[in-house]
């Protein structure tokens, strides 16, 4: 099986304009990915998205590939679908599974894509995994920055949102508080197929792409990591990611 992965990137985030290139301990955050990405030995080949020239260009002189893409995208979906098209016209090769990792996701482990993808190479029915992970306080239960994920007995996704999910107000208090961890592999096909699906309602109301594959009644299988990860949503995450990436066994490894 042919398997890539591509990290979408663009600067202007309305949350924390020019993020990718924010810096980690000498390193842009989007550095780090690609090289944790990078190390994956699942994967054929690592690429990075944008539509922004000095992403492209940083990756580029990193010894990395990237792939300029139109900056009219609203989804990070649509981004890597554009560049999985160029990069199969390019490089004359046909895709079959494309593992998108959020460029904001600077603590991602290479183990995490072997984790998302094995269910698919053992299952051919999979479409789609998100990966999943215990949310460890109110706080983060409570953060709209956090997307939370409640599942079937099956571990497939029932219903995702920025809201606490499920809810504590009935006087439970023990609740699973789980969150989406976006290393997120599709089928090539369905890719292109999810594209070309219509935005769902609630995946508007709840800003939350995944709901319009649950709309569209379709599965995505949720996979437990066993890594603690942090995604950088604002300034203030950034802060506490460069904590955790001192003593990070990758970063002390140097990669």
């Amino acid at each position: 099986m042919k398997i890539i992965s591509i990290i979408p990137a663009r600067m202007n985030s309305s949350r924390f304009p020019n993020k990718p290139m924010a810096d980690i301990l000498g390193t842009p955050m989007i550095g780090h990915v690609y090289k944790r990405v990078k190390l994956s030995p699942l994967l054929d080949e690592v690429y990075v998205a944008t539509c922004d020239q000095e992403i492209y260009d940083y990756i580029i002189s990193i010894g990395g590939k990237a792939v300029m893409t139109s900056d009219c995208h609203e989804r990070c979906s649509d981004r890597c679908a554009e560049a999985m098209l160029k990069i199969e016209k390019d490089e004359n090769i046909k895709v079959d599974i494309m593992v998108m990792v959020q460029g904001d996701e600077p603590l991602t482990y290479p183990e995490m894509i072997d984790e998302a993808v094995s269910p698919m190479v053992k299952d051919r029915d999979i479409l789609i995994t998100n990966l999943v992970a215990d949310l460890e306080t109110i706080q983060e239960f409570e953060d709209p920055n956090e997307v939370k994920v409640v599942m079937d007995l099956e571990g497939n996704a029932i219903y995702f949102s920025r809201e606490p999910i499920p809810s504590r107000k009935k006087g439970v208090l023990d609740v699973p508080m789980k969150k989406q961890v976006c290393v997120i592999p599709f089928r090539r096909d369905f890719l292109l197929e999810y594209n070309s699906m219509q935005p769902t309602p609630l995946e508007i109301i709840e800003s939350v792409d995944m709901m319009r594959i649950i709309e569209n009644g379709l599965k995505v299988k949720m996979i437990p990591t066993k890594f603690k990860t942090k995604a950088v949503d604002t300034p203030e995450d950034l802060k506490v990611v460069i904590e955790i990436m001192r003593e990070d066994r990758l970063y002390r490894l140097s990669y």
